[in-house]
């Protein structure tokens, strides 16, 4: 969901970009992203509806969640909010009791395995106070009565770039590859006070795991290439797994 103000906006000088440093490297609004809902549609309704299912039957499957059981789901917020509410488009909010049911309902009906929250806005932590489904972690930017600041200013158009959490979260993110073991501790450390000014939250209770034993990989950047053939692949058994596996059985018999 990406509400557009910022690519489309007339003051942009380069219309369809967005660039989270002043260098101007990365474009994070690049022809692989994807956008499913933009502008108009970015509303408190049709975020809920994402995520509990109840979308009308004639809407699409890129327009829905088509997560189960099994799926880990992260959810990612950023914009300008307060104690215990997030706004959209400036001109509705969402609140922490909103967003704390919707996830009850999400779990009620089977909708995810996982769940990591994490949310950019002045006093975020305010809006995971109310959760209290299983398996959800949480983290923000900044503690109730905190603001949470932006980060690399653009003398051309006036304005910041991105917020100060966001962009360290995305740079301690660019360096995660498949294969990576780092875990959730480690993105706890992300962005200190001595860089964030606010102070960054997390809240790990209602979560069954020991966040030391979470990957990075679980919610981020566990993409794999995926080559289809025709050909048939025999797969050779370990002998020593199966002898194992039979030595087991017997102990246990």
């Amino acid at each position: 969901m990406l509400a557009d103000d910022m690519a489309c906006n007339a003051r942009n000088p380069k219309p369809a970009t967005v660039f989270s440093h002043k260098n101007m490297e990365l474009n994070v609004y690049g022809d692989d992203v994807e956008v499913d809902y933009r502008s108009y549609e970015v509303t408190v309704e049709n975020f809920l509806r994402v995520l509990t299912g109840r979308v009308p039957p004639s809407t699409p499957r890129s327009k829905r969640l088509l997560s189960d059981d099994r799926s880990n789901i992260l959810i990612y917020m950023t914009g300008h909010g307060g104690n215990g509410f997030l706004k959209f488009q400036d001109s509705e909010e969402i609140t922490n009791i909103e967003l704390a049911d919707a996830f009850e309902q999400m779990w009620q009906k089977r909708r995810y395995n996982e769940l990591l929250f994490i949310i950019d806005t002045c006093q975020g932590a305010s809006m995971y106070e109310r959760f209290y489904s299983p398996n959800i972690m949480a983290l923000a930017s900044s503690q109730v009565g905190e603001d949470s600041l932006s980060h690399q200013p653009d003398p051309a158009i006036g304005v910041h770039l991105m917020d100060r959490y966001t962009f360290y979260v995305l740079e301690f993110l660019e360096e995660i590859n498949p294969a990576s073991q780092t875990n959730m501790n480690d993105l706890f450390q992300v962005c200190p006070k001595s860089l964030c000014v606010s102070t960054p939250g997390h809240r790990t209770d209602l979560f069954q795991r020991d966040p030391k034993h979470v990957l990075i990989t679980d919610f981020f950047g566990s993409v794999r290439k995926v080559e289809i053939t025709a050909e048939t692949i025999s797969l050779q058994r370990d002998p020593q797994a199966v002898e194992s596996r039979y030595s087991s059985q017997l102990l246990h018999g």
